[in-house]
């Protein structure tokens, strides 16, 4: 092992330990499983291995796979599986996904979009095939996808867990630079405040039909200072505060993304930490790193096909 990266380990374990999850206790463990038509090669079979995989909370997206919805009875047996378990529904509310239901043919294919396409869709998502950009703010976005959002109350899951929440540092890019709570001429306030609107506007939505609905955003920690989004969401989940694949992440993004989860700890909601690394003194250190500062760490694949390593596991 190389002496830089060994001191870039240590550097990294010893930075100030600001987080305090005090009071409510988080999940001991949860999972994150994206594809389950990977993870298992029928739903039957995936069912009976997240029935029987341990772990406290999981993270399932809205479906088993593009044609096959998951049905109450699965997440029945799934979440009897563990006691007090809850059950999780992915959902994108950020980009949108031309393999969802809500996609027309007539609005694009193949990273392409068509003339008729609506005036809300943007470019795709350069990093993922099939996603594409959307003004988030937007009515016509927002009625499509808030159907999303009753089918998982509707199937039984426990909760909402919402993707491409920082979808606004979009918005906010400036060249190579960024511009913090740029105002968007469309609504007059800021990029993060239509976030943290919508993020709202879906909680309502999903307590409707459950009351005791978990949402749990991904990234977009900045939101955090915002009063009426801290009490509105039930934790966040964060990727790559430690790790950005196998290296170490840089300090300053640790630090400010830290900073920002320290709120949630005062508020004792938890924070769900997912993490990509291969090599094991990686893995090693971001399991010392979340145990230390409260958080529920899950180490896992990039294309979130397997259980992963949590709590005990």
């Amino acid at each position: 092992m190389k002496p830089s990266f060994v001191i870039s380990i240590l550097v990294w374990l010893i930075l100030p330990r600001i987080y305090a999850a005090e009071g409510a206790a988080p999940p001991a463990s949860f999972t994150y499983i994206l594809q389950a038509d990977a993870f298992s090669k029928t739903k039957a079979g995936a069912v009976a291995r997240l029935a029987g995989c341990g772990r406290d909370w999981i993270v399932l997206d809205a479906a088993f796979s593009d044609d096959t919805p998951w049905q109450r009875t699965d997440l029945d047996v799934i979440r009897d599986g563990r006691d007090r378990r809850k059950i999780i529904a992915y959902i994108s509310i950020g980009e949108a996904e031309d393999y969802r239901p809500y996609w027309r043919k007539a609005w694009g294919s193949r990273g392409h979009l068509f003339a008729n396409a609506p005036a809300w869709l943007g470019a795709e998502n350069p990093d993922w095939h099939g996603n594409y950009r959307v003004n988030y703010w937007d009515r016509d976005w927002q009625a499509l996808l808030l159907p999303a959002i009753d089918a998982a109350m509707e199937c039984g899951f426990d909760g909402i867990y919402l993707d491409i929440v920082d979808g606004f540092e979009t918005f906010e890019a400036e060249g190579d630079d960024s511009i913090d709570n740029r105002i968007n001429p469309a609504t007059k306030q800021s990029y993060r405040r239509d976030m943290v609107d919508w993020v709202k506007v879906i909680a309502a939505r999903a307590r409707a039909r459950n009351p005791a609905a978990l949402v749990i955003p991904q990234n977009g920690a900045q939101l955090l200072l915002h009063d009426d989004y801290l009490t509105t969401i039930s934790g966040i989940g964060i990727e790559d505060l430690f790790t950005n694949g196998n290296k170490p992440q840089s300090q300053s993004h640790t630090r400010e993304v830290v900073n920002y989860t320290r709120l949630l700890g005062e508020g004792k909601k938890p924070v769900l930490l997912i993490e990509y690394p291969k090599k094991e003194p990686l893995q090693s250190a971001v399991k010392q790193r979340s145990k230390e500062l409260g958080m529920t760490c899950l180490i896992t694949d990039r294309s979130l096909k397997t259980l992963g390593i949590s709590g005990e596991n």
